[in-house]
């Protein structure tokens, strides 16, 4: 720190080869927002989170900042004007005399980020200039994503121009789906031609917990079906089969398949030029159905399902109508996925609804006793926003709650792209810390 405040990286930090290395590999994993930035800093192979902190509110001058090392915390509102100031603000964080954990960030092995969409790249990549194009072309399908994820890159580019930058886009753990399960009933051409398929999302999540469920039973995963249901402002449903995804509920973009916050999910296309007979735009349309569609659409209260809950109590009927379109929408997918899987031996739920939404889980399971899927009510209401079983010992399927970890899938992906790839030490230079005091 410099008298009191937090230093900002102003130049390009570089490499320069020796001998010395450094061990083992530091990766830094960021989740972007339109005004927030998110980090975790991994030890990998070891796991070991060694920092972690938001930036929200970008573009203010009261900007709430949390960061958090084993060398302590802090929590404040800092003016952070731009996007670079809060990168360059997280940075130095790391970097702090008494609450950095990197004594310098030439340290870092690799920048790995949860990318949403680019395409037929589809997999964990160098983020490459044919990689950003890709990520651009695409920009219409995630016209909420991609950009703020394009601008971090570019500034993360700017000020560690030495240190690889890895994206693990969210259709990756999708790439298994049967063909079967990914095309849509439409000219094959366009399939081939322009990739018109269903890429599926939130990857990273719905890959922790086929990895975490085999793991807290202590069970192999070629030998379980797994539905895994991620609920939040964004929810998607994927069929799991011996630890790959064989289905999931979003497709060519993250603007379908379940009912949602905001976004409309499913919806007949034809629906389309019917309301442009009625005097609305084609944005205003598109602009409709990803921002004013889903639980805030229908309910007129809220996107939060605790606020739609409390507002159904209190008798409003339009919110009980969203929270029943919603659980009515995950319930058919679970029984779609049942069909698909033949048969299911957990049923998890992840995300922030789903780690915290006991009445939500509870209406989920509901009559699903047919299929073997029964909760402990006890149980049920006692896990929230931990991990633990929440069905009866002696139901034929597992209930479980997962909280997400997407972080850390990005983190392993990151390093596999890398191969082990890890920082040289240098000489100092004029961008370190200790010469800006």
């Amino acid at each position: 720190m410099v008298d009191g405040e937090w230093f900002m990286v102003e130049e390009p930090i570089s490499h320069q080869p020796s001998a010395a290395k450094y061990q083992p590999l530091k990766i830094l994993i960021c989740n972007i927002g339109s005004t927030s930035l998110k980090y975790q800093l991994f030890s990998m192979p070891d796991e070991t989170v060694l920092a972690k902190g938001r930036v929200e509110r970008i573009g203010s001058q009261r900007s709430p900042l949390q960061h958090w090392t084993v060398n302590g915390a802090v929590e404040r509102e800092v003016p952070v004007p731009t996007y670079k100031d809060a990168v360059q603000t997280a940075l130095s964080l790391l970097t702090d005399a008494q609450l950095g954990c990197l004594g310098r960030l030439d340290e870092l092995s690799g920048v790995g980020f949860k990318t949403v969409h680019a395409g037929d790249v589809r997999g964990a990549v160098r983020l490459t200039e044919d990689v950003l194009a890709k990520m651009e072309e695409y920009t219409p399908v995630v016209p909420a994503h991609n950009p703020p994820y394009l601008r971090a890159i570019r500034i993360f580019q700017e000020l560690l121009p030495h240190v690889p930058l890895v994206g693990v886009f969210e259709p990756h753990f999708h790439v298994t789906m049967p063909e079967y399960a990914a095309i849509y009933g439409i000219p094959y051409e366009w399939t081939t031609r322009f990739g018109i398929r269903r890429y599926g999302f939130h990857g990273a999540s719905h890959h922790y917990v086929a990895e975490r469920v085999p793991q807290r039973l202590g069970v192999p995963p070629a030998s379980l079906k797994i539905i895994s249901c991620h609920l939040g402002g964004s929810s998607s449903i994927c069929a799991i089969d011996g630890g790959k995804s064989v289905d999931t509920s979003m497709g060519f973009s993250a603007q379908s398949g379940l009912f949602m916050a905001r976004r409309a999910g499913d919806f007949d296309l034809f629906a389309i030029p019917f309301l442009q007979s009625k005097g609305l735009t084609l944005g205003e349309i598109f602009d409709a159905l990803s921002r004013n569609g889903g639980l805030l659409g229908v309910s007129g209260v809220s996107e939060d399902m605790r606020d739609l809950e409390e507002a159904a109590a209190q008798g409003n009927a339009r919110a009980q109508l969203a929270i029943d379109a919603f659980v009515y929408g995950v319930k058919k997918y679970i029984g779609s996925y049942v069909a698909a899987l033949n048969g299911v031996d957990v049923l998890a739920f992840t995300g922030g609804m789903g780690e915290r939404g006991v009445n939500i889980r509870a209406r989920i399971c509901r009559d699903l006793d047919y299929l073997g899927i029964r909760l402990d009510d006890a149980r049920n209401a006692a896990c929230v926003g931990t991990e633990g079983i929440i069905s009866p010992d002696d139901a034929r399927v597992q209930v479980m709650v997962v909280p997400a970890n997407e972080e850390i899938i990005v983190a392993r992906e990151t390093v596999k792209v890398l191969g082990n790839r890890r920082p040289s030490r240098r000489p100092r230079s004029r961008t370190s810390k200790n010469d800006r005091r």
